[in-house]
């Protein structure tokens, strides 16, 4: 446990004293990890695998293009129910179970959508993609708010935010594998059985791994003094802390506006971009950058807020420079003949706003412990979860007017919803569908100019209003975190304050001995 190369500054000392109060951090704790981290990646591919190939899936099974709207919809639907209850399950029935189900759901969900495109199931294929859209869906909630429950109670403190980052990051991973790989197999529809046997290798696989290689959904001794206190709070009286407290309610608000931002980017890119004679493909770039340079932000700035412990003073800054790409972007992207200015913006988008996602939930946690970790991240995701879900497929619902009918790339990013966070599904939802309501029906349509690459038929809409209307609200949210938002370390407040209780107790417990009973009073 003693300090190794690369720790942070301080990690020998924290492990030392961990050692001294009986605490350990088990190096199975990155086996449980890999298993989240690839179960919620194969789930993301699963969410999204029919976007990018909707019209050749719908010609080949003779579906309407909202019956394949649909089988990413169910995931918004069967989130409102079952949001609340796999926070319960995660704080209650426990980690590993929670995974474990969400393992097999998810590989059960797999295989059913692949039996229309074989000899079985030929007559009713809707019902099989629906059926099984709807066990991943169900898996989804399951898997997508425990990053922050495992790095709290599986990680020692000096590793949790970079934990948080990795669990976090692989669902927006799975999301631009799947807007890569469903074209790349599915160019006629021969390839159709190819793409649903594919992804059902990685669910497998995480099935497998969750059966056999998960044991318990705790470690036998905690790795911090937090984790020996996680879920202090009962399930009821944990949600009605959490909205009493002020700090909370203004960083879920917050952060929720800045999913739907997000989410809007991401829905309505192909929409913005096509006006001033960007091409699908362009867009499905700037999309693809978008994820991944906030994936590559989300990894450097959880190893610095390890390090550092400025969650705050992150997610701050973070919000800041995000306000001041968003606003350029909304200025940028009325323009002719910007591709390379645009494709930085929307990097820089990413690199500055993605990357925070991780940051808030150990923020989160953070400014409501002892509250459930399930509970402060998983509402914080239900407060925004569904923000997302709705903004990516708010414009897939009215993709006759908007969208062309066969551009894979445009059709698959529309309904990319924004980057794997989906732990805010209740109070978000409400606040990304007023976002995505306000941008789109401030839309006004145009004489079409010389220069628009828009597919649908129609006259072009003119976005320079939502566009700025975006902006203002992007700087709204970043002001009110800025100046509103003030939280102490709760958390970690509790675990500094062990040090004085040993040294009065003379408790020096060996590194795999339980805590001492002094602390646990």
């Amino acid at each position: 446990m003693a300090g190794t190369t690369g720790d942070p500054p301080g990690a020998a000392e924290t492990s030392a004293l961990g050692a001294m109060l009986g605490y350990r951090a088990y190096a199975r704790r990155w086996v449980f990890l890999l298993v989240l981290s690839l179960l919620s990646c194969s789930n993301a591919t699963l969410w999204l695998s029919f976007a990018p190939v909707a019209d050749t899936i719908a010609q080949h099974f003779l579906l309407s293009t909202e019956q394949i709207n649909w089988l990413s919809l169910v995931f918004l639907v069967v989130s409102i129910p079952f949001g609340v209850v796999a926070i319960w399950v995660l704080d209650s029935i426990g980690l590993r179970w929670a995974t474990v189900l969400g393992a097999w759901l998810n590989f059960a969900g797999s295989v059913l959508r692949a039996l229309p495109s074989t000899a079985i199931g030929t007559q009713a294929p809707f019902a099989f993609f629906m059926s099984g859209q709807g066990l991943c869906a169900v898996a989804q909630t399951l898997v997508i708010f425990s990053p922050a429950k495992l790095a709290a109670v599986w990680f020692p403190e000096h590793q949790r935010a970079t934990a948080n980052m990795i669990g976090t990051m692989s669902n927006p991973l799975g999301i631009l594998v799947a807007n890569v790989l469903s074209p790349a197999l599915v160019k006629k529809e021969q390839g159709i059985l190819i793409m649903l046997s594919t992804y059902i290798i990685p669910a497998a696989l995480a099935c497998l791994l969750a059966t056999t290689c998960l044991w318990e959904s705790v470690p036998p001794t905690p790795p911090s003094a937090s984790a020996a206190h996680s879920t202090s709070e009962k399930f009821l009286d944990g949600l009605k802390l959490l909205v009493r407290n002020k700090a909370y309610v203004i960083l879920a608000v917050c952060f929720g506006g800045g999913v739907g931002i997000f989410s809007s980017f991401l829905a309505l890119l192909a929409q913005v971009l096509c006006v001033h004679g960007y091409s699908n493909e362009f867009a499905g770039l700037c999309g693809a950058l978008f994820i991944a340079f906030g994936i590559l932000g989300a990894l450097v700035l959880g190893l610095y807020v390890d390090r550092s412990k400025h969650f705050t003073e992150a997610i701050k800054v973070g919000f800041c420079l995000t306000s001041v790409v968003c606003v350029a972007f909304a200025l940028v992207s009325q323009l002719q003949g910007q591709t390379f200015a645009l494709a930085a913006i929307c990097s820089l988008f990413g690199l500055f706003g993605f990357s925070v996602a991780p940051v808030a939930m150990e923020l989160a946690v953070e400014c409501s412990f002892p509250v459930g970790e399930g509970a402060a991240a998983g509402l914080v995701f239900v407060l925004g979860a569904d923000v997302q879900a709705w903004a990516g497929r708010w414009p897939t619902l009215t993709r006759a007017v908007c969208c062309p009918p066969n551009g894979r790339w445009h059709c698959g990013w529309q309904a990319v919803p924004g980057a794997g966070l989906r732990a805010w599904w209740l109070c978000r939802q409400a606040e990304g569908m007023l976002i995505m309501l306000l941008l789109t029906t401030l839309t006004v349509r145009r004489a079409q100019p010389s220069f628009s690459t828009c597919q649908d038929g129609l006259d072009p809409l003119d976005w320079r209003v939502p566009m700025l209307l975006m902006a203002g609200l992007s700087v709204l949210f970043s002001c009110c975190l800025v100046f509103f938002f003030h939280t102490p370390y709760r958390r970690l407040q509790v675990e500094a304050g062990t040090s004085p209780s040993i040294q009065d107790d003379g408790c020096l417990a060996a590194a795999d001995h339980m805590p001492c009973p002094a602390l646990s009073r």
